[in-house]
């Protein structure tokens, strides 16, 4: 393995479409949207071996507060293998000084994220308005 981990928004619909698809995300579905989302985040994380884009996390951000995560994916020939934790990392450090960091986790990402550190926020529930049938 040759892994780079760059924060650019250089991404081509069929590298990303490939990605959801192979974690079963029903954004894959809208290919336009999916793409434009990813490059109107506030940061985008790519991670590619030998060119091949393997792995991605966005953030949404007020830029001095708050930072959301919506985004972390890894292709599942690569998972197990530090790529999550190594997106999850470079942006805890862009972001060490906000005042939260937030995201929504579900089945087996629960534990992952646990280990990067994100705990339960007290008696808070997630809720949410979702048109998807991949949770």
């Amino acid at each position: 393995m040759s892994l780079e981990l760059t924060e650019s928004k250089d991404i081509r619909e069929e590298e990303v479409v490939n990605l959801y698809r192979a974690n079963k995300w029903s954004s894959a579905n809208k290919p336009k949207q999916l793409v434009a989302a990813l490059k109107n985040s506030h940061t985008l994380l790519t991670v590619r071996d030998k060119g091949k884009l393997i792995g991605l996390g966005n953030a949404i951000s007020d830029g001095h507060l708050v930072v959301y995560y919506p985004h972390l994916l890894v292709l599942p020939e690569y998972h197990g293998k530090g790529i999550g934790k190594m997106i999850m990392h470079r942006f805890q450090e862009k972001f060490k000084h906000f005042h939260q960091q937030i995201l929504v986790a579900d089945g087996n990402a629960i534990e992952f994220y646990k280990h990067c550190g994100f705990s339960p926020a007290g008696n808070t529930q997630s809720m949410w308005i979702y048109t998807g049938n991949d949770h």
